[in-house]
């Protein structure tokens, strides 16, 4: 690994010089490392680039690490990773991906991750996005999530942006089955003339099956965000989406949500919140020494925690 990739691995996965337990670290399309731990395995794929990762019934309590690394400007990077979850399984997964440019060509990263989470397995995944570099080629994120949730499985994604991304497609698919659960926490924040679209498409197809997708989002300078949720309930079964923005400069978010209930018991709820910092939330916190900028950015510290 070069300097660079230490310094985005640092941001993206707190990285200090060591993983404990599975990982992968791809840095500009190749692998830098990798190591299986007894009960998770991580193999090449044959027929395209990207990972299996497989983890056995039953494990609890481990770790795995998938980071994605861009060191320089002209990189497009695809990759395909797939994690095959056990029956009763309870792990965390820690991926993100951090995009260094240093000239004028762009750099992008597409990474297009599948879960097959199997009855009563847990998933906590971890995804962290930034952009850094003193180059003027924009950098991409475009992440894909897809997810099967067997009966009884739960999926938790912490997703954030919040630095120097300058366009991000992101994509989340999840279908769910009876008991299953789906928990989103969505944060993000862009500046200048950077774009952000986020696209939610959820089916509910088991009874007692349930999805709450939360999306914190702040705009910046002449940025624009578009936030879609896409629930539709086709059993008896709970979908609640929510989208709260704040909006500076001449920022613009669109909250777009769609609901579909099939069926006379499913429970499907929408709340959006786009507004302005308020005026007294300032003013409180300058009473306490603090000037107008570092009291707005105690707000947003805040509001994205």
């Amino acid at each position: 690994m070069n300097s660079i990739t230490e310094k985005l691995l640092d941001m993206i996965s707190d990285y200090k010089g060591k993983f404990v337990g599975a990982f992968n670290i791809r840095e500009d399309s190749q692998c830098a490392g990798r190591q299986s731990s007894e009960h998770i395995k991580i193999e090449s794929k044959t027929d395209k680039p990207g990972i299996d990762i497989l983890v056995d019934p039953g494990t609890k309590g481990e770790t795995v690490y998938i980071p994605a690394c861009i060191t320089h400007s002209d990189v497009d990077d695809l990759v395909y990773n797939d994690f095959y979850i056990g029956e009763g399984a309870d792990v965390t997964v820690v991926a993100g991906c951090g995009v260094h440019t240093d000239g004028e060509e762009r750099s992008q990263h597409n990474g297009i991750h599948r879960f097959f989470i199997e009855k009563g397995a847990r998933v906590l995944y971890l995804e962290k996005h930034v952009g850094t570099g003193g180059g003027t080629g924009e950098r991409l994120i475009n992440p894909e999530t897809y997810a099967e949730i067997a009966e009884d499985g739960y999926m938790e994604m912490n997703t954030t942006q919040i630095k120097g991304v300058d366009s991000t497609n992101r994509q989340t698919k999840a279908v769910l089955q009876k008991g299953a659960k789906l928990i989103v926490k969505e944060k993000i924040m862009t500046d200048g003339h950077q774009v952000a679209e986020t696209n939610f498409d959820v089916d509910l197809n088991g009874e007692d099956s349930g999805v709450h997708l939360v999306s914190r989002s702040v705009a910046k300078g002449w940025s624009h965000q578009v936030f879609r949720s896409v629930i539709n309930g086709n059993t008896r079964c709970s979908g609640h989406s929510e989208c709260d923005a704040i909006i500076m400069d001449n920022g613009v978010v669109s909250a777009i949500p769609e609901l579909t209930a099939h069926d006379v018991d499913a429970a499907l709820i929408h709340e959006a919140a786009i507004g302005k910092i308020a005026g007294e939330q300032i003013t409180k916190l300058m009473t306490l020494g603090l000037s107008e900028q570092q009291a707005e950015e105690k707000i947003i510290q805040g509001f994205l925690k």
